[in-house]
């Protein structure tokens, strides 16, 4: 099918959809055009064994965490740190 019938489908088949549906479709769309989400999406899953350090990074941090309650940084200070929103981490 030519490019032109293609989106004007596409276009025809949005305008069926209920709100939610266009809201998903929307999420889809933003993700399929944004370079980061697409990379992520195509990138190969981490099946590497944990080492040895990262392992004791870790249980150093929780410990840390553990005898500092309170003090570690808000998950939401560092959100909007990097510019994001709660909304997008969801997708």
């Amino acid at each position: 099918m030519p490019y032109d019938q293609t989106k004007e489908k596409a276009h025809e088949m949005i305008d069926r959809l209920a709100p939610s549906q266009v809201s998903a479709v929307v999420g889809l769309l933003e993700s399929m055009l944004d370079p980061v989400s697409r990379a992520i999406a195509n990138a190969p899953i981490d099946d590497e064994p944990e080492s040895e350090g990262e392992r004791q990074a870790v249980a150093a941090s929780k410990a840390w965490m553990a005898q500092h309650p309170g003090e570690g940084i808000p998950r939401e200070d560092i959100v909007a740190e990097l510019g994001l929103s709660g909304d997008n981490l969801k997708r």
